[in-house]
């Protein structure tokens, strides 16, 4: 998995939502609600690839590593063991994280390996193409196991962004738009020549600059709210947005 080449921006709308998804599930506490318990699917649905990549660069190879995560994931979907891990229960990245350490640290050697086809899974989740992803980051590997886990957890939520963002974009009829603009979300944005992208869609420079302005404007709401739905505190959108925009840099 390599960076999209999609910007980070330094800073953005500061609106975001109070109730966010990793609030509802650490406020919920135990025994878990039914929104919670959404929220961290969802959660882990999203950023479940950089658990794999950590797990591998630790020297697992494919199979063991899917029966780690798998296993990980149905304890901490099914069980809400959410354990002790107070001081970062503020980010979910560093609480993940933190319980994956935990989780391997407890259960190499005495956990009891699931079956391969005995059990159901928690995620319906693409091992095979988390296989193929990892060999494509050991190109570009850091040397430190958590900066390349960061690194991820970056590039997953800026697919997840423009997931969002695409289908918003198709939903108001503007796929075809959408395809060709998106090129200007890109870090090396200023070098996409206006005049050739008016051309494709058809439309003048001046009013295609102003659609890119929106649609800028839009991917930075969306950046921050996904930001702030891993987050127990939304003011804390920023100083995570300088953590991950650190991360995509190493």
């Amino acid at each position: 998995m390599g960076n999209p080449g999609i910007a980070l921006p330094m800073s953005g709308p500061s609106d975001c939502f109070a109730t966010t998804r990793w609030t509802l599930v650490v406020s919920a506490g135990q025994p878990s609600s039914p929104l919670a318990d959404q929220a961290l699917e969802e959660l882990c649905g999203i950023y479940w690839y950089p658990l794999y990549l950590f797990v591998r660069r630790q020297g697992l190879n494919k199979e063991d590593a899917e029966d780690r995560v798998q296993s990980f994931l149905e304890r901490l979907l099914r069980g809400r063991d959410l354990g002790n891990l107070s001081a970062e229960r503020g980010r979910f990245r560093a609480f993940l994280l933190a319980s994956m350490k935990h989780f391997l640290a407890n259960e190499w050697r005495d956990a009891r390996r699931q079956k391969r086809g005995g059990g159901q899974e928690v995620l319906s989740l693409d091992w095979h193409a988390a296989d193929q992803r990892f060999h494509r980051d050991l190109v570009d590997a850091n040397p430190s196991v958590e900066a390349s886990f960061d690194r991820a957890w970056a590039v997953a939520l800026l697919e997840r962004v423009l997931a969002r963002l695409e289908a918003e974009m198709k939903a108001d009829g503007k796929g075809a738009f959408f395809e060709v603009a998106r090129n200007f979300l890109a870090i090396d944005s200023e070098s996409v020549p206006y005049e050739e992208a008016a051309r494709q869609l058809n439309t003048d420079e001046a009013g295609l600059r102003v659609a890119v302005h929106r649609l800028r404007k839009r991917y930075r709401t969306l950046l921050h709210d996904e930001i702030a739905q891993t987050l127990v505190d939304p003011a804390g959108v920023d100083e995570e947005l300088r953590s991950l925009r650190a991360a995509l840099r190493r």
